[in-house]
């Protein structure tokens, strides 16, 4: 029996540009691509492939730890091409893994279409900007952009945390040092603390997970330093509950008066498939603190926040739905898409039929097509 080769698969993700690999017992491999899932024409996995693919790409450390908790997580580059961050777990006693292609190449504002203003506020010497939106809303990518703009237009020293490493940092005009959380330094909270130590001037926090890490990073804020953060909560409004509920009650107020004045934005995206092209386009749900906003925050009035979004055009703020509207009536997407990733489905459903449109499933294209596993030569084998 021929075991499968990881170079050719990954040669397929590189090829037809598809952000994920799925690989499990009693299916053949399965690309993602622009959102959905597509079989590669090849043989279906046993067991024993799975061992092989797995030993062919997991460093030791971490297949002791797939057999001491039953997962593991870690990154690798692929040659020039991509680089992977790849999870290998057990499933019905067998394993599966799944790769997440992370390209070589940063993209610029314009590439991703992110809000004109979010350039002004990165270029602020203090503040907390969150980037929010469930996973595979393109976070990372959106972070790694605005962290290559300053490395490239300032002068300052860059500190990262992230779990693991994805988009890697040269030294441009800033310094940058990325730490990876679980090789570097134990977690989250551990390498803040120490971030302070490190005379850093930007802080990008991987993933504001538990209490003590959102504190920290508020504090780093208030303490004249750029903290970027990630959060996977949809809108800006559910972002700043997000954060108050993460503390006690008794410090509730507190933590309220400290984000009125430490919270620079909160820019909150969904990723959505286009139909005009081939590709994903980015949606945006983009706050400002002005000193409205600051007082909606410190008096506990979030639910007034959308509105103040709505009227804060000049300041470059939007709504998520508004966007979403924008890409629905532009064609670049569908509007059961539309509707499946909006705050308010039920207004955008009738703005539909408003139009003389319907939204049904049966708009929608099932195209479950299979890709050829491309004829390629083996690549170089992956450098860990």
């Amino acid at each position: 029996m021929s075991t499968m080769q990881i170079d050719r698969l990954l040669d397929t993700v590189v090829k037809f540009g598809a952000s994920d690999l799925h690989l499990t017992v009693g299916r053949p491999p399965t690309v993602r691509l622009h959102g959905g899932l597509r079989s590669l024409q090849t043989k279906v996995l046993e067991s024993e492939d799975m061992v092989s693919l797995m030993k062919a790409i997991t460093p030791e450390r971490n297949q002791q730890e797939l057999q001491e908790h039953g997962g593991t997580d870690f990154g690798f580059a692929y040659g020039e091409a991509a680089r992977f961050r790849v999870s290998v777990f057990r499933q019905r006693g067998d394993i599966a893994i799944v790769l997440r292609q992370i390209p070589n190449k940063l993209l610029t504002f314009e590439q991703i279409g992110l809000p004109e203003m979010a350039r002004e506020l990165i270029r602020r010497p203090r503040g907390l900007f969150l980037v929010t939106g469930p996973t595979g809303s393109g976070k990372t990518t959106t972070l790694a952009c605005m962290i290559n703009y300053i490395n490239e237009t300032m002068d300052k020293h860059i500190i990262t945390m992230e779990d693991p490493i994805e988009y890697y940092h040269y030294h441009k005009k800033s310094v940058i040092n990325q730490r990876e959380v679980g090789n570097d330094v134990p977690d989250f909270a551990e390498a803040l603390r120490r971030a302070l130590r490190q005379d850093p001037d930007c802080i990008l926090v991987g993933e504001m997970r538990d209490l003590e890490t959102i504190e920290s990073a508020v504090r780093a804020a208030e303490t004249g330093h750029l903290v970027f953060g990630t959060l996977h909560t949809t809108g800006a409004a559910k972002t700043i509950d997000r954060v108050v509920d993460a503390f006690p009650v008794t410090q509730q107020n507190q933590i309220r008066v400290q984000l009125s004045t430490a919270l620079l934005a909160v820019l909150s995206q969904a990723l959505l498939t286009r139909i005009d092209t081939a590709g994903m386009v980015a949606a945006y749900e983009f706050m400002v603190v002005t000193p409205a906003i600051a007082n909606l925050i410190r008096d506990n009035k979030s639910f007034r926040i959308d509105s103040m979004i709505q009227t804060g055009k000049k300041f470059g703020m939007q709504l998520l739905d508004d966007h979403l509207w924008q890409l629905y009536t532009q064609g670049k997407i569908s509007a059961e898409e539309m509707v499946d990733v909006s705050k308010n489905p039920t207004d955008l459903v009738a703005k539909v039929h408003r139009m003389g449109r319907t939204v049904g499933r049966a708009e929608i294209d099932e195209d479950e097509g299979e890709v050829p596993e491309a004829n390629v030569k083996p690549a170089p084998a992956p450098k860990q």
